[in-house]
C-alpha cells in the first residue's frame, strides 16, 4: 500500500461569518522513488476555522485515487482529537448528538460525515503539530490558507446549502 503524508491547514479571519480558507500539501512517492509533492487551495465565504480544518482533510484524503496509508498532519487539536480520541464514532453511535442526555447536536456533522467517507479504504493516521512550527511543509499550508482566506471571490459555502 502506497505511503502519503498529508499537511493540512484552515484559516478564518478571526470572524465566524468571514471567509475561510483551507490549504493542503501532498507528498507521495511514485514507483520509481521520486517524490511528488501535490498543493491544493480553496476556501468559502461565511464558514469558521474549525469548518476549513475539516475540510482541508476531507479535500486531502478524496485527492487520492488509490487506497494509501496516510498520515495527515493538522495543526487542529478539534480534529485530531475528534478522530484519535473516537469523538466522532460516539457522536455517531449517539445519532449526532454530542451530549444524549441533554439532547446537544454534534457540530459540523456534513462534514464529519464526509471525513469518514473519505477515510474509507485508506489507512489513517492523525497527527497534531503546532502551528507555525518551523515544519516547511506545515509552514506552507499556512501561507496556503492565509491566502485562500483572503481572497475577496470565493465562492458561497456550498456545505451550507446541501449541495
Amino acid at each position: 500500500m502506497e505511503k502519503v503524508t498529508i499537511y493540512t491547514d484552515g484559516a478564518c479571519k478571526g470572524n465566524p461569518d468571514g471567509p475561510g480558507g483551507y490549504g493542503v500539501v501532498l507528498l507521495y512517492t511514485d514507483k520509481n522513488n521520486q517524490v511528488h509533492r501535490k498543493e491544493i487551495a480553496g476556501g468559502f465565504k461565511n464558514t469558521t476555522n474549525n469548518r476549513m480544518e475539516i475540510m482541508a482533510a476531507i479535500v486531502g484524503l478524496e485527492a487520492l485515487k488509490r487506497p494509501c496509508q496516510v498520515t495527515l498532519y493538522s495543526d487542529s487539536q478539534y480534529l485530531v482529537n475528534a478522530i484519535e480520541q473516537k469523538w466522532v464514532e460516539r457522536w455517531q453511535k449517539n445519532g449526532w448528538l454530542r451530549d444524549p442526555k441533554k439532547g446537544i447536536k454534534a457540530k459540523n456533522v456534513d462534514l464529519w460525515q464526509r471525513l469518514l467517507k473519505a477515510m474509507e479504504n485508506h489507512q489513517v493516521k492523525f497527527k497534531w503539530v503546532r502551528g507555525h512550527d518551523g515544519l516547511a511543509e506545515n509552514e506552507r499550508c499556512d501561507q496556503l490558507a492565509t491566502e485562500a482566506a483572503m481572497r475577496p471571490d470565493l465562492p458561497e459555502d456550498i456545505y451550507e446549502k446541501g449541495v
